[in-house]
């Protein structure tokens, strides 16, 4: 896997993550009232954590993209 997201895209993406896993759990929003979406919501965070620690994004691949300036 060739690293294809560039430091800013890892802060915003990782930060966003970190929203998504914890706003379920942190805010007493009428959203999360729905199972479906709180498990929705933290599975998009976790990816999002993931690809920003792994450096790599499966779908920026797929579309040709990368952030990466190295």
């Amino acid at each position: 896997m060739t690293a294809n997201i560039g430091t800013i895209d890892r802060i915003l993406r990782f930060v966003l993550g970190v929203v998504l896993i914890a706003a379920p759990f942190v805010g007493n929003l009428a959203f999360f009232q729905s199972t479906l979406a709180t498990v929705i919501t933290v599975v998009v965070g976790i990816v999002l954590v993931a690809t920003s620690a792994m450096k790599f994004c499966p779908m920026y691949r797929v579309l040709g993209m990368n952030t990466c300036k190295i």
